[in-house]
């Protein structure tokens, strides 16, 4: 079991890692021109980072987080604090989701964002894993 949770967590960091990178790169790819060097650097970064990365450490974090909650019956689910935890999850899956959506109009030269929507979005994720945390660690309810 203890090698499983080390597994979930370090799936955890490296889907955090590109959850916060991501949207970083897509600041600087609003700023630059379709068509230049720059731009299509941008393409490849964030198109390796999303499928070479982030996408298989969020596929790695639920397995795994499955694998403890299901596998090892570690989860209660009469406790609030592990429906809070599931909803945050499923949430922060939707907003990777969305971010896939972004990276496509991003690789076909179709973003119309501008930068200062990418720096807001940028902290969605740590906020959602703020809670997440809280909710594992404290237990609030």
């Amino acid at each position: 079991m203890e090698w499983v949770r080390a597994f979930h967590v370090l799936s955890v960091i490296a889907w955090m890692a590109g959850m916060l990178y991501l949207p970083r790169l897509f600041v600087y790819h609003a700023d630059a021109e379709v068509g230049t060097v720059q731009s299509e650097t941008f393409k490849i970064m964030e198109r390796r980072l999303y499928r070479g990365i982030t996408t298989p450490a969020m596929i790695a974090t639920w397995v795994f987080g499955l694998w403890l909650a299901f596998g090892f019956g570690l989860v209660d689910f009469s406790q609030g604090w592990m429906w809070l935890k599931a909803v945050l999850v499923l949430a922060l899956s939707a907003v990777h989701g969305f971010y896939g959506r972004l990276l496509r109009a991003f690789q076909h030269d179709r973003n119309q964002r501008p930068s200062k929507f990418f720096r807001a979005i940028n902290e969605i994720p740590f906020v959602m894993a703020i809670f997440i945390v809280i909710a594992v660690i404290v237990k609030p309810f």
